[in-house]
């Protein structure tokens, strides 16, 4: 799947101001994680299966 074909939205707990912003997009297969400074040609992104980013997000 193309990264441009994603969906991406900002996590909530980015400030207004940006800078230091994390963006996420779902698919069936992974869940897609970037700096929001980068777009998908040129920064990395970084993929987590759903049960890995479940356990990530879990609330303890």
């Amino acid at each position: 799947m193309s990264t441009e074909a994603l969906q991406w939205f900002k996590s909530t707990y980015s400030g207004s101001e940006g800078g230091q912003c994390l963006e996420v997009a779902v698919s069936a297969q992974a869940v897609h994680i970037r700096d929001s400074k980068n777009t998908p040609e040129d920064g990395p992104t970084l993929l987590v299966g759903p049960a890995a980013w479940a356990a990530f997000t879990a609330t303890r």
